[in-house]
């Protein structure tokens, strides 16, 4: 993850606090980033991602970035395509590429909340969220691709494996559920059985 980090130099002593500072932010950001992408993954399992709002202003990002990174389907001339399935994360971070996304990300850094903050994406929308299957990008970023996907179908299949993890999910809960009654019903059974028993032996010690 990107972030600034405190590193020795030849004209500043290391400090071990900032580095552990520096270390704990970064942890912080990365707990986050997993955070909104479990967040919207279940969002996918759960509504059709046609139907999804990411933010206030879904349209003019949509907008926006089909105009500064047009698919291969709708080239622009003199602009190279952007592939929205399928990330070239090598291609984004080039310095065409970084210069380019710094220009879309200026125009909304006052219209999105976080609008800069870490994000994980999966650079195949096809699948889900893996160790190999993602990459970090702003927030803006990760908003404006997504919606492009969403809107274009690109998150259908993925959307079908969204749900299925939502339902195993679920059948898990609900077989914790159920085991947890068991026990609790086993419990209230046994303790029930046990006072008959000691009712039964004062009755009989009485008689």
């Amino acid at each position: 993850m990107s972030t600034t980090a405190i590193t020795p130099t030849h004209t500043q002593a290391f400090d071990p606090n900032q580095a552990q500072n520096a270390a704990e932010i970064e942890k912080q950001f990365a707990v986050k980033a997993v955070e909104h992408a479990q967040t919207y993954w279940n969002l996918l399992g759960a509504i059709p991602p046609r139907d999804l709002k990411l933010t206030s202003v879904d349209d003019e990002l949509y907008e926006a970035v089909l105009e500064a990174f047009p698919p291969a389907d709708k080239p622009k001339e003199g602009v190279k395509t952007f592939d929205y399935t399928k990330l070239d994360e090598d291609m984004m971070k080039t310095p065409d590429g970084k210069e380019r996304w710094r220009a879309f990300i200026s125009k909304f850094e006052n219209k999105v909340k976080d609008f800069n903050f870490g994000s994980l994406i999966r650079t195949d929308a096809s699948g889900e969220y893996t160790e190999r299957n993602t990459m970090f990008v702003t927030r803006i970023q990760f908003y404006a691709i997504e919606i492009v996907r969403n809107r274009h179908g690109l998150n259908d299949a993925s959307c079908e494996i969204a749900k299925k993890d939502a339902e195993e999910e679920r059948q898990k809960k609900e077989k914790k559920k159920k085991e947890k009654e068991e026990r609790r019903a086993a419990k209230e059974k046994e303790r029930l059985e046990k006072e008959a028993q000691e009712k039964a032996a004062t009755e009989k010690e009485s008689a």
